[in-house]
């Protein structure tokens, strides 16, 4: 007998139930890992708005403040990635030339569910262990789409799928950019991890815009006053002096040696 599954959009908590009573039997639920980085994406009338925040961090030290974390993949699709920035590099230099190849062997554009398919299997190849939380978008003949990879290799199609006038798809671009730059704005307010600025990337069929900087959210304070002070200002309470001893020395250059005196190395 055929079972048909019903496609439902949106999140989905069927888990919910499962998860709870694993966890009342003593089995451990994995770890949640902060990534230090807010990515967002969107869904809107015309296209998709992916967003992310420009802070890259190395445990608690700050070691970027304006990083990009919107990477190329296609001309009709971005990626937005979180966690550890070599392996976002590497994985999405790599499928981006994947995907190229595949546009120039077929000769038409790339579906943005076939860069989900070839990012989530590499991913799940590695069981986790290449730290890449990616949320892809884009635009292409089928509509727009927006997905969320996790690093293990699972996908979704979020967060929603609208059929018909209204809902999502009601939303007017002004609208979309504001919502994922409220969103990405939470997280830098909320995270230390997350900070500096708002990127935004606008995909639509007509092609791509990348908004860097969206909105600078922590900019530099000016300096208030001058801080320069005469000198005498602050007490000397100790004056020290250590003599230092010059020794010279002289080298006299002596002559070059004659043919006599020189060694025969024949």
């Amino acid at each position: 007998m055929e079972i048909i599954h019903e496609h439902q959009p949106g999140f989905q908590f069927d888990n919910f139930t499962r998860n709870e009573k694993l966890i009342s039997q003593g089995i451990k639920m994995p770890k949640f890992h902060s990534t230090g980085t807010t990515i967002a994406g969107i869904v809107y009338k015309d296209g998709v708005v992916l967003g992310a925040d420009t802070r890259a961090t190395s445990d608690n030290i700050v070691a970027d403040k304006n990083c990009s974390k919107i990477h190329y993949m296609q001309p009709n699709m971005y990626c937005c990635g979180a966690g550890t920035a070599a392996d976002l590099e590497l994985t999405t230099q790599m499928m981006s030339s994947q995907l190229e190849l595949h546009r120039l062997h077929t000769g038409r554009q790339v579906p943005v569910v076939a860069a989900n398919r070839l990012l989530k299997q590499y991913l799940f190849g590695y069981q986790g262990y290449v730290g890449a939380a990616l949320v892809l978008g884009g635009v292409d003949k089928y509509g727009s789409h927006i997905y969320s990879i996790h690093p293990h290799g699972s996908s979704e199609r979020l967060p929603y799928t609208t059929m018909g006038s209204g809902s999502l798809a009601a939303m007017s671009l002004e609208e979309a950019k504001i919502l994922v730059r409220d969103a990405i704005a939470a997280g830098i307010t909320n995270d230390m991890g997350s900070g500096s600025n708002v990127d935004l990337c606008v995909i639509t069929k007509d092609g791509a815009t990348y908004i860097r900087p969206y909105e600078v959210t922590e900019s530099k304070g000016e300096r208030q006053g001058k801080y320069e002070y005469q000198r005498g200002t602050t007490e000397v309470l100790k004056v020290y002096y250590k003599p230092i001893e010059i020794v010279s020395e002289t080298v006299t250059p002596t002559s070059p040696p004659t043919d006599e005196e020189s060694m025969d190395t024949a």
